[in-house]
């Protein structure tokens, strides 16, 4: 098609009538059925969600490159609703979970929500991400928490220089390998006025035995097996370096996740409190993994409310900056 900036997530052929059908998606809608013939463009079928767009304002991603280890490093940047050119905006940084998965031209209800309330969002594909070929998504290959974790931070410091991004007023936020991400940065930057770790793994040694994949990491992702290796998985734990977090932390887990099971969660939780810092704990019962994507209803409505609640408390917007 014309339209590269979006993802077709579903298709049918007819061969009798030599057509296709498609669902597609863009950061600007939700998903439509299209239709097309072979060398022509889709034409679209149906507005499911037009009645719902209309009466909201959305944001458009803006791509950027980075540099970081030689690499190059895509993301993008949403400006926040009520935006208004010379002022400057909180900013959340969302990672997402894998690490072998990678944003693209989707919408994504999150990073809306988050501008609706008056942030920028800022989200990016670093090392191990999908779609850049073989060698990129090896780069998590026994170095979790390194060229990973220096390229999401080689992202926030170039969007930081944005004329309309306060440094001082930073969020970040992210679920599973993203949560893991978020424990590793807090404890090892803190530059991050809060943080929300969603069904987060904070101890890789205690992970090999729970998880449903966890022994599964130990074939390539780590060092065989945790006995065997002890100081490199600890090494690679964000629990390990729990005295060095600062950032008041919102910690989101699922009571039922096989995953990234909840004994992760009340590890840190539970470290954290002997340590007297600033920490919340939300469970949610009867939800497992997928709890943002496919969680009952009312509690992904608590999840978000959670979400937004934390970082207004400690990244507060300013009325008069915005054009609401």
């Amino acid at each position: 098609t014309d339209n590269a900036d979006q993802v077709i997530y579903g298709m049918s052929y007819s061969s009798e009538q030599n057509r296709f059908a498609v669902a597609i998606t863009n950061p600007l809608n939700i998903g439509d059925i299209h239709y097309f013939d072979t060398g022509s463009q889709p034409v679209q079928l149906t507005q499911h969600n037009a009645q719902l767009l209309n009466q909201i304002e959305l944001t458009t991603p803006e791509a950027f490159t980075c540099e970081s280890d030689g690499m190059t490093i895509e993301g993008w940047v949403m400006k926040p609703v009520g935006f208004k050119p010379g002022e400057k905006y909180p900013a959340i940084l969302e990672i997402h979970g894998g690490p072998h998965s990678a944003y693209g031209y989707t919408f994504m209800h999150e990073f809306h929500l988050l501008c609706a309330a008056g942030y920028a969002v800022i989200f990016t594909n670093p090392p191990g991400s999908q779609g850049y070929g073989q060698e990129f998504v090896t780069k998590t290959h026994h170095d979790w928490g390194g060229a990973d974790y220096r390229a999401v931070m080689a992202a926030v410091d170039h969007v930081s220089k944005f004329d309309f991004i306060d440094p001082d007023r930073l969020g970040v936020t992210g679920g599973s390998y993203g949560g893991y991400m978020t424990n590793w940065i807090i404890s090892h930057d803190h530059r991050f006025k809060a943080a929300v770790t969603q069904r987060s793994t904070s101890n890789r040694y205690s992970m090999f035995g729970t998880g449903d994949v966890g022994f599964m990491n130990g074939q390539f992702e780590f060092k065989g097996n945790p006995w065997d290796n002890p100081e490199f998985y600890l090494e690679r734990s964000p629990i390990t370096y729990v005295r060095n977090v600062q950032t008041p932390l919102l910690i989101i887990h699922s009571e039922q996740d096989l995953r990234c099971p909840i004994e992760q969660a009340e590890q840190l939780f539970v470290a954290l409190k002997w340590l007297r810092k600033e920490v919340v704990f939300v469970r949610f019962p009867n939800e497992d993994h997928n709890l943002s994507r496919s969680g009952q209803p009312r509690h992904r409505e608590e999840r978000l409310e959670h979400i937004i609640n934390w970082f207004q408390k400690y990244i507060p917007t300013k009325a008069e900056e915005y054009s609401w």
